[in-house]
């Protein structure tokens, strides 16, 4: 369900008690009350869940720019695993793998959403507010800094040099991303079950309202009878003293 469809349930509420002044009466206020809180935390819940997503979607972006620099790096560590290649050959391709480490950091450092750093492991946790009662759910971040990702002073010139780090430090983001998913996910799973609520509030509020107006037409019904009895007896008593006054004429 939209939330306009039940923002046109309260409009109708609305438009109802300000005819037939059921706008003082304590049901009907409480009513209108409760529309409008669910109303305005739906919204400020479906918000705050396209807000989280768009974070979720910049880290996700900025993890894959990681990704492909270490799939460049690995590719070069590999090349550079040749016992053929001149000192100045290993020197070029670390030269080259440094770029690729500072492009890294880079994207690490720079990564934001809304000021917050995504990346760099100091924003970590966001609680979001999700539903008309303030329902929390908190996403996670990663880190993606050379340090976390254990590539600080990586050195495939180097004897000891163990491509397992690369791999490593690959397989770190790759779960830093379908973490982010699945979390994306569960804010999808969020809004729609904050929207299946709201469609039946909506429902429960349509009966009330029914019933409350199937009461006032009821009542005004019973009224404009009484009011029609009481003129019918008035009529009949001066019609009987009507008779009575010509009797002694």
């Amino acid at each position: 369900m939209e939330v306009s469809s039940l923002s046109s349930s309260y409009y109708t509420y609305s438009d109802y008690t300000s005819s037939s002044n059921y706008a003082t009466d304590a049901a009907g206020a409480t009513i209108e009350e409760a529309i409008t809180t669910q109303t305005n935390g739906a919204v400020a819940g479906s918000n705050n869940i396209a807000s989280a997503q768009s974070l979720l979607n910049v880290s996700d972006s900025a993890l894959a720019s990681v990704q492909d620099y270490l799939q460049s790096i690995r590719e070069l560590a590999v090349q550079a695993s040749n016992a053929t290649l001149s000192d100045s050959d290993k020197a070029a391709i670390q030269s080259q793998i440094e770029e690729y480490l500072q492009g890294i950091s880079d994207v690490a450092g720079n990564t934001t959403y809304n000021t917050h750093n995504l990346l760099d492991g100091t924003d970590s946790q966001y609680k979001i507010a999700t539903d008309s009662n303030g329902g929390e759910t908190t996403i996670t971040t990663g880190n993606a800094t050379l340090d976390a990702l254990g590539l600080t002073g990586l050195d495939v010139t180097s004897d000891d040099f163990d491509l397992s780090v690369i791999d490593d430090a690959i397989s770190t983001v790759s779960s830093l991303r379908s973490q982010g998913g699945a979390q994306y996910n569960a804010l999808s799973y969020a809004y729609n079950s904050n929207q299946d609520k709201l469609l039946q509030q909506a429902k429960d509020a349509d009966e009330q309202l029914e019933n409350m107006i199937e009461t006032y037409q009821s009542r005004k019904k019973e009224n404009q009878l009484e009011q029609y009895r009481i003129q019918m007896q008035k009529k009949q008593q001066e019609n009987e003293q009507q008779t009575i006054t010509n009797l002694f004429v």
